[in-house]
């Protein structure tokens, strides 16, 4: 708020007055936005220009200055045409209250505009924010092979077989994920090209860090698929387990098409799914050029996901391989 007058801060209490916004910190000057959204500390930058106040009640045009994250463009979209209708509510009831009052009307929801600019993603095209999210959803398909590929085993008699000879729990499931791991990965890579060279989106991350991440993503599915075909006995139930958890939830809780839900059990459905921290990773990577250090909260999710569903993994397999 470079105005500092009682207008501007009677803007920004009824503009934040039900709750949909929230002032989540005042900045004394120009804003490193940059760093608000890397960090993921706020959504918007709503600037109030010095003399924006002085500027209206001339009659003349005002201009507020609102400044996205355009990684999720719906999101930003929505959140900005939410802003602008705030804003003209609020010019229409000072410009009611001056005519009341006898003095020059503030005219004007025409007379105030909302200025926006997205980072990220200029155009706020959904392309460019759908294409890194859907990733996420693409690569559980190696966790899907897994357990199909396991539960195939326990209906051909193969798995059975393995009783009778030397191998352990621990050797088996590591040899399986080393090998859909590196599968996986291989899937992550032909992804990568068909966004950026196909999709033309940008990729403005590191290639270790993307393929870092990809395979703690890769780990965390995975694990949960080892759960699912160690309690499942044919491939079709093991089919339908895993697009439960991956794919059906995921489209529409994953932070996807739209925001994550506040309300507190679809929220935490949400993040118990690991495409929900991959859509942010994907998005952060691929957009906002973010590191391994950025994304470290998503990215211990994944990790701490990957090794407790590994680890009951083996507790389940122990029981049947010694």
């Amino acid at each position: 708020d470079l105005d500092q007058t009682s207008v501007s801060r009677e803007l920004v209490s009824q503009i934040t007055a039900d709750g949909e916004f929230a002032a989540v910190t005042w900045l004394e000057g120009e804003p490193d936005v940059e760093d608000l959204f890397a960090r993921g500390a706020a959504d918007i930058v709503l600037v109030i220009p010095s003399g924006f106040t002085a500027t209206a009640l001339r009659g003349k045009a005002a201009q507020l200055h609102a400044i996205v994250d355009g990684v999720d463009a719906l999101a930003a979209g929505q959140a900005l045409g939410l802003l602008e209708s705030r804003v003209r509510a609020f010019v229409g009831s000072m410009a009611r209250s001056r005519m009341g009052l006898g003095a020059q009307p503030l005219v004007a929801s025409r007379m105030v505009e909302v200025r926006d600019r997205a980072l990220y993603n200029g155009a706020l095209k959904s392309l460019m924010s759908m294409v890194p999210g859907l990733m996420g959803i693409i690569l559980a398909m190696p966790a899907l092979a897994l357990a199909l590929g396991l539960a195939r085993e326990k209906e051909m008699g193969s798995f059975e077989s393995l009783i009778v000879t030397p191998v352990h729990g621990v050797e088996y499931l590591i040899g399986k994920l080393l090998a859909y791991e590196a599968g996986g990965l291989m899937s992550g890579i032909l992804a990568f090209v068909v966004a950026t060279a196909w999709f033309d989106v940008p990729f403005r991350g590191s290639m270790v860090d993307f393929l870092l991440l990809t395979a703690d993503y890769l780990l965390a599915s995975m694990g949960i698929s080892l759960v699912v075909a160690s309690l499942v006995r044919n491939q079709q139930t093991a089919m339908f387990l895993v697009l439960m958890i991956f794919f059906v939830p995921s489209f529409f809780l994953a932070g996807l098409f739209r925001p994550i839900a506040e309300e507190p059990l679809a929220r935490a459905v949400a993040y118990a799914l690991p495409s929900t921290h991959f859509v942010t990773i994907s998005r952060g990577l691929f957009l906002k050029g973010l590191g391994v250090a950025a994304l470290k909260t998503p990215a211990l999710a994944l990790l701490a996901t990957g090794l407790a569903s590994q680890g009951v993994s083996l507790l389940l397999f122990d029981k049947k391989l010694s």
